[in-house]
């Protein structure tokens, strides 16, 4: 089975912050292969970019962040595009109304599901609507 990192994860691996120990034990524990989609890496992109805009990061951290996530990500994870399906299956997950995930979660374990793989994920909520949902979740 692989492991689908969630931007948490991502943001954790190559911005240091309260998690980031937790990102590297999650990857130093993993011996699955790794997996990355597109939408993680927006989401990924977007997190950098609001803490320039809230001044908690320089420009220049934000290209160094981007940088090493880009050469990582194309020399350790393979990158997988997202899909259409795994947009409705997101939107079934929220339709059923006894999960509390929001549409990135949904769209995150969608593609999870979809690719067969388990979910690495800081995020409780997500993790519970994943298990829930009968997607495997790694934690560290």
């Amino acid at each position: 089975m692989s492991a689908y990192l969630d931007a948490r994860v991502l943001v954790s691996l190559f911005l240091l912050d309260a998690l980031s120990d937790r990102a590297t034990e999650l990857l130093r524990a993993n011996t699955e292969p790794l997996l990355v989609s597109d939408y993680a890496g927006a989401e990924f992109a977007s997190a950098v970019a609001r803490r320039v805009r809230i001044g908690e990061r320089t420009a220049r951290e934000a290209r160094a962040a981007f940088a090493n996530f880009d050469t990582w990500a194309a020399r350790f994870a393979t990158r997988v595009d997202s899909e259409s399906t795994d947009v409705a299956a997101a939107t079934a997950y929220l339709r059923r109304l006894d999960l509390t995930s929001r549409a990135p979660d949904a769209l995150n374990i969608a593609i999870a599901e979809r690719l067969g793989a388990s979910l690495a994920t800081f995020d409780d909520k997500m993790a519970t609507s994943a298990r829930a949902l009968g997607v495997a979740v790694v934690s560290a």
